[in-house]
């Protein structure tokens, strides 16, 4: 039997008992500004039981490290560049985060909520 007549056969069997591919929900993609060694915002809203994406942007002459103990994550932010992290899926809550190297003026927090921002 030729590949090609295996391949038809197997896609159709695929089809023919429901066993269609699952077809992903898009990744949320919210973004943080890291300026004057502030992060803003410094509140963040993130929908419930849901993996996000967040990405970080450094607009400081200096690189900055995020950290949170509550998403347990962590990130060194280069000066002028951009990093990714992803989060979740998480319960309710309120998350703490905070820039490593300005501990004091570098703070925030993540907002998950059952309501869609």
């Amino acid at each position: 039997m030729q590949w090609t007549t295996r391949i038809v056969i197997a896609a159709s069997i695929t089809l023919a008992s429901g066993l269609m591919p699952v077809i992903a929900e898009e990744t949320k993609v919210f973004a943080l500004v890291l300026k004057n060694h502030t992060f803003m915002p410094a509140t963040l809203t993130i929908p419930a039981n849901e993996k996000v994406k967040i990405i970080i942007e450094n607009k400081d002459d200096t690189a900055e490290e995020f950290d949170s103990f509550d998403l347990n994550r962590e990130r060194v932010i280069f000066a002028g560049k951009s990093a990714t992290i992803y989060v979740g899926p998480l319960p309710p809550g309120t998350y703490e985060y905070f820039g490593e190297y300005h501990p004091n003026s570098a703070r925030g927090q993540v907002i998950v909520s059952e309501e869609r921002p």
